[in-house]
């Protein structure tokens, strides 16, 4: 007989549990909390009887036991910029948050364990740190790009589990994954001159975010000439404008590497608003591998970080971390490839 709630909203008890499969409550209680000390035998029946029965644990009660929530936060901490009056609308924009979302999530889902996106910047850290220091979530995923940025050393004092989406920009003894940014540069610096461009310039993010400094840094090396860069902010607009001014002070640009995707696209609307072909008079090449870069017309040559499998190896991390408290900490480095399609 199902004893699952009916019209007057009864909830299967742990009792009504432990009745239908024959054992105490405090087994049923055992199973819950994933006691090693239950047999197999049991635990199944245990298991079929809370299918049985419609019983749902009270997770609050269960981490009271546990001494665990289930869930990790995935951190967006981003710095405060002068012209910046859109934090929230980039964040939620950005392909890039979203492909590290869907990464941490599957990852997390095998383990039972939910994901709780908190962004900030400067003007809330101490309502985050607060957050996290009352204990509501197990560990932390922290994406931080401002190599100023106080909120690594912050979650690190806080003691809790965390695992970093770059190399941290001040020595921190916390796990990290990142990708090989002067090598991904260096690829679309191959790539442009084996194409024949010899008239080489860039699009660069922010230089206070390590990873827009590093690649310029390898494009530049690779490029082995003077390459004249311009400034973007990772948005299509920042890319548009930089892409203009770029073009009036350098008309003779014929291999463009643009620091990300959302970027590229901006630019190729800048190059072919001039009357300018792509690939023919310019040849672009982004980084990311997005879904902007399917967006962009034509299709986007760019360097792939291969961003959720990123963040599936994050959250594994952290999923270590919070099982084994005094695990070492570790870097795990991914290695960029070259997509190519129709702009280069």
């Amino acid at each position: 007989m199902s004893t699952k709630p009916g019209r007057g909203g009864h909830h299967p008890t742990m009792d009504q549990v432990a009745a239908a499969a024959g054992v105490s409550r405090a087994t049923v209680s055992r199973v819950i909390n994933n006691a090693a000390s239950v047999a197999p035998g049991i635990r199944d029946a245990v298991q079929r009887a809370i299918t049985q029965t419609g019983y749902v644990p009270n997770v609050a009660a269960r981490s009271l036991v546990t001494r665990r929530s289930d869930s990790v936060a995935l951190v967006i901490s981003e710095p405060d910029r002068p012209d910046d009056h859109s934090f929230l609308n980039r964040i939620f924009t950005d392909p890039y948050f979203g492909r590290v979302t869907a990464g941490a999530t599957a990852a997390l889902r095998p383990h039972d364990v939910h994901l709780v996106v908190v962004p900030t910047d400067a003007s809330d850290h101490h309502q985050v740190i607060r957050y996290l220091r009352q204990g509501h979530v197990d560990g932390v995923l922290l994406i931080s790009s401002d190599e100023c940025d106080p909120m690594p050393g912050q979650v690190h004092a806080l003691g809790i589990p965390a695992v970093l989406s770059s190399r941290p920009a001040s020595p921190l003894p916390v796990s990290y994954v990142d990708v090989e940014q002067r090598a991904g540069a260096r690829l679309a610096a191959g790539h442009l001159l084996a194409r024949g461009c010899r008239h080489l310039a860039t699009i660069n993010g922010p230089l206070d975010i390590p990873a827009a400094a590093e690649r310029l840094d390898g494009f530049r090396a690779a490029a082995g000439q003077a390459v004249p860069a311009e400034a973007g902010d990772f948005t299509r607009a920042g890319g548009e404008a930089a892409a203009h001014r770029l073009l009036d002070a350098h008309p003779d640009v014929d291999g463009l590497f643009v620091a990300s995707d959302l970027m590229a696209e901006g630019a190729l609307r800048a190059i072919q608003d001039r009357g300018r072909r792509v690939p023919d008079d310019v040849a672009v090449v982004g980084f990311d591998d997005s879904s902007a870069a399917l967006e962009c017309r034509p299709l986007l040559t760019t360097v792939r970080q291969p961003v959720e499998e990123m963040a599936g190896e994050m959250a594994e991390l952290l999923i270590a971390h919070i099982d084994t408290p005094g695990r070492s900490p570790r870097s795990v480095i991914f290695q960029p490839t070259l997509v190519i399609r129709d702009s280069a």
